[in-house]
C-alpha cells in the first residue's frame, strides 16, 4: 500500500489558519504538500460595505501587480463605491438642485404678488 502521509515544507509544523496544506499527487505518483493560500474578502463599497463587482478578490499587496483596468471600474468613484451608491449620490444631488430651483421660483411668484 502506498504511503498516504505528507510532510509539511518549512519549519512551522502546526495546522493553523495561515499554514494549511492540501495533499496533491504528482504525475510521478508521489504525494506532496501544497500550501493553501487564504482567500480575500475583496474590495468593498465605502458607503454600503457591499463587495464591489468587477474587481478581483486579492490580497492588498497583489493589486500593485495588476493593470489599472483590473483594479478599477470605468465609472465615477469606480473601485471605491458601488454603482448603486453612485446612482444614489447623483439622484440626491439632482433632487437638491431641483428643490433649490422650485424654491427660487416660488419666491419670485410671491414677490410678484
Amino acid at each position: 500500500m502506498a504511503n498516504n502521509r505528507v510532510t509539511r515544507a518549512g519549519r512551522h509544523s502546526y495546522n493553523t489558519k495561515s499554514n494549511r496544506i492540501r495533499p496533491i499527487r504528482t504525475p510521478g505518483g508521489k504525494l506532496v504538500a501544497q500550501k493553501v493560500v487564504k482567500t480575500s474578502k475583496g474590495p468593498r463599497c465605502a458607503d454600503s460595505k457591499v463587495p464591489l463587482q468587477g474587481i478581483k478578490h486579492l490580497k492588498s499587496s497583489a493589486y500593485k501587480n495588476l493593470k489599472k483596468r483590473e483594479r478599477t471600474v470605468s465609472r465615477a468613484y469606480g473601485g471605491t463605491v458601488s454603482a448603486g451608491c453612485v446612482r444614489e449620490r447623483i439622484v440626491r444631488a439632482f433632487l437638491l438642485e431641483e428643490q433649490k430651483a422650485v424654491k427660487k421660483l416660488l419666491a419670485e411668484r410671491a414677490n410678484k404678488k
